[in-house]
């Protein structure tokens, strides 16, 4: 059997479709009530339009919008009450819906404000202001914010989603960057090293040995030389296998570019240059090669024009542009044949890889234009920016429409319907709505005042009625202003949920009735669980909080559903009262208090839902991107150790034969001893450009063979961090000895990664310090490493040894760790294991 395919745009068109032939005109034939011809003529014709517009809301939401909002209001006047209703209502909510999801919020908020004054001027134009008590602006004005707000949800739902998926692809391509990476760092500081200091040690002694007859003052000289230019290989080596991580001490890519351009122009090429800070990664790395291939062609091609180069980093994109005026005349480019053709797929190659695009072409000033839009600082989907004149325009076009049902008015003078000088409740119910929706797009700027707001507003519902002379269903309105409340309290319990604020408290605390139990034990448990909710932290927030107020007062968020209970359920005892009824005082309080209470633990429970699910799905990626991180950079250490070990035992053991020959004041030794450690030198850049073959991919060893880092793999976890959006910062203060405990040294690094892969999208700084036998490693930025999860990770490596862990502050974490640990068998376990890793 075929399955239907919900994600067709004609799908719920031709459901709309069919419920309207339901309702009008089956509705009236089952009555046995034929339409007219001209009737069925007329409901076709409005019915067909509005059908295929609605297939085609994504492409041409506003468009669809008007075209169905104009349409129903037509037919409306032309035929029997409801045979546009259903069109007029969910089909102008479909459409409205649409464009929340597809367009920007400008564009949204602008086209519900104009349907919404259309209508109401429309009304006023073909009825007054005599709306008794009808509901209908009250209706329609939930409505049309109900459509906005799920479109709005889902809008930024979806975002959420893209933003996720591409940060866990820069990471995946992260991955298996930073190995490659390390391997050419390492490489490039190795070739300084034999380039600049072993070769002058060679060149040196070999031109003592030969003017040692006529000048033999240069062989003390070349001896100590030989003496000073060692250390300084040593120290040099020591810090290519152990870099600070800490960003100082190396070039930011900012320095990089400029440094570029600096070059350039030492060429006498005029170059202009506005150049943001960037984060190490994948992104630097394609805008640096797209200035270094923009500029070497305008070298190439136009020597002397006049260049800008333009690099701004953003929180959604980097834009990135090499943009050469054209050529001076005269100016002869003999470059021009050098190049081999391939320079511009090799761009596109790289944009597309760190997750951008890129496009050249010439410029109107005959120039030429090299432009890539990267990913930004939080790897969002690029949003188009919107030209103020198509503001303008839509607010033109807005205004227009808004007016046009006073046309008739204004040209016939047609008299005005008087409704007297009382208000309406529908219009009082209207401007309460209006005022709820409002509020609501304030709640996650300012949730207590929103929430605030909605409490103080649902008390005006009951004296709106008394002022409209509402005689409607009394339960109606109150129940209508019961869902903005419902609609924050599912808001907060999803946010609290998601945070892990609940779960972190209390391990019990987090549990919220479900809907089944609510049904089936009544409301005594919904009782028990709002009354939980709200003491519970009288019992436990107080002791985990150093201020005396949170030992009295309990938190806003448990206080919040216990007011809206007890407000709405005034609300309706109020409305009853008002209207009149034969149950006793107490009998209408318990019974508003009781729905009140059912609603609330609903609302909460639904949020509750929605707050699991976000939080789980948060886990899931969170756990990727560590597993990712985590696997770099043991890749990344593994090939440093694989590195770092042929340097200790061929190099730095030349290198010191070396030193001990000249300080012997043996000049030909020492000659020989500087060859055999250049010699040992270029072996290992050998071996580092062309990996083992028993290694992995990108020679890389496998899983079972990688070394366990530990604090001198620190710069290559924050520049993995760096690499994937987040700012990280790790200081080490000069009393860290430079050799650890191996359990120490292994267990501080886990902490770190630990804390670092709780997630988060904060700055985060990881600051070490050693004092009186002490390592303490204090994070700050890191308020996802409260949940219990991660404190039990952290607690059990820290008591292991002896440590202890504490938090100071949302976002704060202290860990301390003696240097001396009490098992001393961990510690020969541990060395045990890392050598055989090594190995």
């Amino acid at each position: 059997m075929k399955r239907i395919d919900t994600t067709d745009d004609r799908l719920l068109p031709v459901l709309l479709l069919c419920a309207q032939a339901v309702v009008w005109p089956g509705a009236a034939l089952v009555r046995g009530t034929a339409p007219s011809a001209s009737a069925l003529l007329v409901a076709a014709l409005v019915a067909g339009p509005v059908t295929a517009a609605l297939a085609l809301r994504r492409t041409r939401p506003v468009v669809t919008l008007a075209l169905v909002t104009v349409a129903c209001g037509l037919g409306a006047g032309a035929l029997p009450t409801g045979a546009t209703a259903v069109f007029g209502t969910a089909g102008v909510a479909l459409a409205l819906f649409t464009v929340a999801t597809e367009r920007d919020t400008f564009t949204t908020v602008l086209c519900v404000l104009s349907l919404a004054l259309w209508q109401l001027l429309q009304d006023i134009t073909l009825h007054g202001l005599s709306d008794r008590d009808g509901l209908d602006l009250a209706l329609t004005a939930l409505l049309y914010a109900a459509a906005c707000g799920a479109g709005f949800f889902v809008r930024r739902t979806r975002r959420a989603r893209q933003t996720a998926e591409l940060l866990l692809k820069r990471a995946e391509s992260e991955r298996h960057r930073l190995p490659a990476a390390e391997r050419r760092r390492m490489e490039r500081e190795l070739h300084d090293v034999s380039a600049h200091h072993l070769t002058a040690v060679v060149v040196t002694a070999g031109a003592a040995l030969g003017l040692r007859e006529r000048r033999p003052e240069l062989a003390a000289e070349a001896l100590e030389f030989a003496v000073g230019t060692g250390r300084e290989v040593t120290r040099a080596l020591g810090a290519v296998r152990a870099p600070a991580p800490s960003r100082e001490d190396l070039p930011s890519p900012e320095e990089r570019l400029l440094d570029l351009v600096a070059g350039f122009r030492r060429l006498d090429q005029e170059v202009d240059c506005e150049i943001d800070p960037l984060p190490d990664g994948a992104v630097a790395d394609a805008a640096y090669g797209i200035v270094r291939e923009g500029l070497t062609n305008v070298a190439r091609h136009a020597p002397g024009a006049h260049t800008r180069v333009l690099v701004r980093y953003g929180d959604t994109r980097t834009d990135v542009a090499v943009t050469s005026a054209a050529p001076p005349a005269g100016a002869a480019a003999h470059g021009a044949g050098l190049g081999g053709g391939r320079g511009q797929g090799f761009l596109r190659s790289r944009a597309r890889e760190a997750g951008g695009t890129l496009h050249s072409g010439p410029t109107a000033e005959g120039g030429w234009e090299v432009s890539a839009v990267l990913p930004g600082r939080t790897a969002a989907p690029v949003e188009r920016a919107v030209p103020r004149g198509y503001r303008v325009a839509q607010v033109v076009a807005a205004a227009g429409l808004v007016l046009q049902p006073l046309l008739p008015a204004v040209i016939w003078r047609a008299e005005t319907a008087s409704g007297g000088g009382q208000v309406s409740a529908g219009m009082l119910f209207a401007l309460l709505a209006a005022a709820q929706a409002v509020a609501l797009l304030w709640l996650r700027r300012a949730p207590r005042t929103t929430q605030g707001a909605l409490l103080g507003l649902a008390l005006l519902w009951p004296v709106a009625m008394a002022v409209g002379d509402y005689t409607g269903p009394v339960l109606l309105p109150p129940a209508l202003s019961m869902l903005a409340t419902c609609v924050a309290l599912a808001a907060d319990a999803a946010r609290r949920t998601a945070d892990g604020s609940a779960a972190a408290s209390s391990p019990s605390e987090d549990r919220v009735l479900p809907a089944s139990a609510v049904a089936g034990h009544g409301v005594g448990a919904a009782v028990a669980v709002l009354v939980r909710g709200a003491t519970r932290p009288f019992r436990g927030v107080g002791a985990a909080r150093n201020s005396a107020a949170a030992r009295v007062f309990p938190p806003w968020g448990r206080v919040f559903p216990v007011l809206a209970v007890v407000v709405h359920g005034v609300a309706v005892a109020a409305a009853l009262l008002d209207r009149g009824t034969t149950f006793p005082f107490w009998a209408v309080v318990l019974g508003a208090e009781a729905g009140a209470i059912l609603v609330v633990a609903a609302a909460t429970w639904a949020g509750t839902l929605r707050g699991r699910r976000d939080r789980a799905d948060r886990g899931t990626h969170d756990e990727r991107l560590a597993a990712w991180t985590e696997e770099a950079v043991r890749d990344a250490w593994a090939e440093r150790r694989r590195i770092a070990a042929g340097l200790e035992t061929t190099v730095l053991s030349r290198t010191a034969d070396m030193v001990a020959e000249a300080e012997a004041g043996r000049l030909d030794a020492t000659a020989e001893r500087a060859r055999e450690a250049l010699a040992a030198m270029r072996a290992l850049l050998d071996t580092v450009r062309q990996p083992d073959e028993g290694s992995g991919e990108g020679g890389v060893v496998g899983p079972e063979l990688r070394p366990q880092p530990t604090l001198q793999a620190l710069d290559l976890l924050a520049h993995q961090c760096r690499a994937t959006g987040r700012d990280v910062e790790i200081r080490l203060t000069d009393r860290v000895p430079d050799h650890l405990p191996t359990a120490v040294d292994l267990a501080a690094y886990h902490a770190a990664e630990t804390l670092l892969a709780a997630g988060g999208e904060e700055p985060a700084l990881l600051e070490l310090d050693a004092s009186a036998g002490t390592l303490t490693l204090t994070a700050t930025g890191v308020p996802r490493a409260a949940g219990p999860a991660v404190r039990e990770r952290l607690a059990a490596r820290v008591e292991a040894l002896g440590g202890t862990l504490t938090a100071d502050g949302p976002g704060t974490v202290h860990l301390r760790l003696p240097l001396t640990p009490a098992d001393e068998q961990i510690d020969e376990q541990v060395d045990g294991q890392r050598e055989l890793g090594e190995r």
